[in-house]
């Protein structure tokens, strides 16, 4: 049985771990009353009708990635008869590790912060200090892993340029990265479907990057997580029986920002990146410009209708599922030109 055909079964199986685990999860959920609290504010009014939909639906896709990540290792590992004392097969082994711990416990930041929300009854979990010290904890955790086991490369590598070795100066630029990276995925999830189909293309296009590079190992990781992704999205298209709370956004922030600094391809993480970038820098647009005009006039003025962006074009009356198609496809487009990257 050749890799890929392991690939693909793994992310069959991760796919239909994460539908068939709903079918249980949504009603728990329920039952436990672990509902979205939904405030105007942070959406159009319509989306008030979302109050109460079950929160922590990522859970799906957790399980479905790590289970089938560890067993698709396995199998890869054991068909192609690797020598388990060859160095390069344990660090290997331990970057694939440290890339499911990290987004692991940037889920676990994720579902404090979910399980703050439902126990308030308010949209307000952890405040931004305590999520950004934890992100930068386990993003130092995450970085020091690669240093250990990865290239120990400290240049920043934008294909046409590589700059000169940075040392402890690359992992500064980094943390700011990963905390942006992140919290632009959890940006995302807003509307039904959104966040699960930008980032199930975003692990398609790491796939392909992974298969040039010669990464294996962490393909295992990016095809279970597209299974996932798919699976949970069954619960999660237009009208969402589940949202996947920012346990599973923040797991999926994680594993993106994870896989592209792994493969250390720092202008492929932007274009395959791209969705999400767009999405935080429209509410960082929109808050200073607001701010800059109300000083300057008194009043303040918006750029857009509504951020993050895809609201705005929810304002605009595009459909739920026009949104999720034209972002996925610019996600896809995006990371073509990152594979294209690699190749030239």
């Amino acid at each position: 049985m050749s890799f890929w055909i392991i690939n693909f079964l793994t992310a069959i199986l991760s796919f239909g771990i994460a539908a068939v685990s709903g079918k249980w999860l949504v009603p728990f959920l329920h039952k436990i009353k672990f509902g979205q609290p939904i405030k105007v504010k942070d959406g159009p009014e319509w989306h008030a009708k979302k109050q109460g939909t079950p929160t922590m639906g990522g859970f799906m896709f957790i399980i479905s990635s790590v289970i089938m990540t560890i067993t698709g290792y396995w199998a890869y590992r054991i068909q192609a008869g690797l020598d388990v004392t060859d160095s390069e097969t344990h660090n290997a082994f331990y970057r694939l590790l440290s890339v499911l711990i990290f987004s692991l416990l940037f889920g676990l930041i994720g579902f404090i912060d979910d399980y703050t929300k439902v126990a308030r009854k308010d949209n307000d979990g952890l405040s931004p200090i305590q999520k950004i010290a934890l992100q930068t904890i386990f993003g130092l955790i995450f970085l020091f892993t690669l240093y250990k086991f990865g290239n120990g490369s400290t240049a920043i590598d934008l294909g046409f340029w590589v700059s000169p070795q940075l040392g402890i100066f690359y992992y500064i630029i980094m943390i700011p990265v990963i905390i942006y990276l992140t919290n632009a995925v959890n940006l995302t999830d807003g509307v039904d479907g959104l966040c699960g189909s930008v980032t199930f293309s975003a692990m398609l296009i790491f796939t392909v990057c992974c298969a040039i590079l010669n990464y294996k190992e962490i393909s295992c990781f990016t095809m279970a997580l597209a299974g996932g992704c798919l699976g949970f999205l069954i619960w999660n298209l237009n009208p969402a029986k589940c949202f996947m709370g920012d346990t599973g956004s923040m797991f999926l922030g994680a594993a993106v920002t994870g896989v592209a600094l792994v493969l250390h391809k720092h202008l492929l993480l932007v274009l395959v990146a791209m969705v999400y970038i767009i999405e935080a820098l429209s509410v960082v647009i929109q808050v200073s410009y607001f701010k800059y005009t109300k000083k300057k006039t008194g009043e303040g003025k918006r750029i857009f209708k509504m951020t993050p962006i895809h609201h705005h074009f929810e304002m605009s009356k595009w459909s739920e599922y026009k949104i999720v198609i034209v972002f996925s496809l610019t996600g896809i487009i995006f990371g073509i030109l990152g594979i294209v990257t690699l190749l030239v």
